[in-house]
């Protein structure tokens, strides 16, 4: 990244209706600098007692000058595919003796739920090396670790990117998210020889629109289709969510994406679970503004954490 660039972090929401904060512009922070040293935050408990680890790959809101000033799209638009406040919906989970990852950068800039080379030769000026995956479902959609699209649709880019620029955000935020990820995972199974991994993540969503994204429904629970974790985690899980009065499906429309499926290894003891949370619950979508039920939300995110806690100490062997 440029030595004298700047990033852009969405502004906060107001805390009453008269504050005059638009969530739709960008707000100044700091340079650039500071996001390629440190591109995630880890929020870490002083006592870890649970094999319980939690990962929010999508929900940064860091967004590099250059970066909005190559898109074609306008900064409101480009946060359509932010997961909008998810690591603060668990941000109670080190008072559960829980660690929490999350991604400063935005998903739309590297998306850290893929592969780290799924990219699309399209938006690329040269030829892409050999060993690029480009053929996957996720680059023909248009949605690989650098996106073609936002999740509405339109395209980001006005021109074409090199290659470069992609090897320049793989390697300072994709590679620092996982090894930082990996490390965490590491350290749970080494303390308890095994470990729970719940991945975080929204969907847009409106009640009672069959047409959204989560097809009416409140949450979806991935396990890869039952290939990712011990299947007590994902019953856990759907069983609390509904006794809470809430709708859930799982696996569909949304199974898990690369975090799910390349860190569950059941047999030998680490589990990851994917939960998609409808921001119809929590966050005005146009805006982005939080909703009154924000803080049900949350309680109810980190009761949850709580029970899945629980549940993880049951897998020590």
């Amino acid at each position: 990244m440029r030595a004298r660039s700047e990033i852009i972090r969405a502004s906060p929401c107001p805390a009453s209706p008269g504050d005059d904060h638009d969530t739709t512009r960008p707000s100044l922070l700091r340079p650039v600098e500071a996001l390629a040293q440190l591109p995630y935050h880890v929020i870490r408990p002083i006592d870890p007692g649970s094999p319980l680890v939690l990962s929010s790959p999508h929900s940064g809101s860091v967004y590099p000058r250059a970066f909005i000033e190559s898109s074609r799209l306008d900064f409101a638009t480009l946060r359509r595919s932010e997961d909008c406040f998810v690591d603060q919906l668990f941000a109670d989970a080190p008072d559960h003796h829980v660690p929490l990852l999350a991604a400063d950068f935005p998903r739309v800039y590297c998306d850290a739920n893929r592969e780290p080379w799924e990219l699309d030769p399209a938006m690329f000026a040269e030829k892409l090396p050999a060993w690029c995956n480009t053929r996957t479902t996720r680059v023909l959609a248009g949605f690989g670790t650098i996106a073609r699209l936002v999740s509405s649709g339109e395209p980001i880019y006005a021109m074409p990117l090199s290659f470069a620029e992609a090897e320049a955000r793989v390697h300072g935020c994709w590679h620092p998210y996982h090894a930082a990820l990996a490390e965490l995972i590491r350290e749970t199974f080494d303390r308890f020889r095994c470990c729970t991994l719940l991945d975080c993540h929204s969907m847009p969503g409106e009640r009672g629109d069959p047409r959204a994204a989560g097809l009416d429904s409140d949450f979806v629970l991935g396990d890869a289709y039952g290939t990712s974790c011990a299947p007590i985690l994902i019953q856990t899980a759907h069983r609390f969510l509904e006794a809470a009065g809430f709708r859930v499906r799982r696996n569909d429309p949304y199974a898990g994406g690369y975090v799910t499926r390349h860190y569950g290894r059941p047999r030998q003891g680490i589990h990851t679970l994917q939960i998609e949370i409808s921001r119809a619950l929590y966050l005005e979508q146009k805006s982005y503004q939080k909703l009154p039920g924000f803080d049900r939300i949350r309680k109810l995110m980190s009761e949850l954490v709580r029970v899945l806690a629980d549940t993880s100490r049951t897998l020590i062997p």
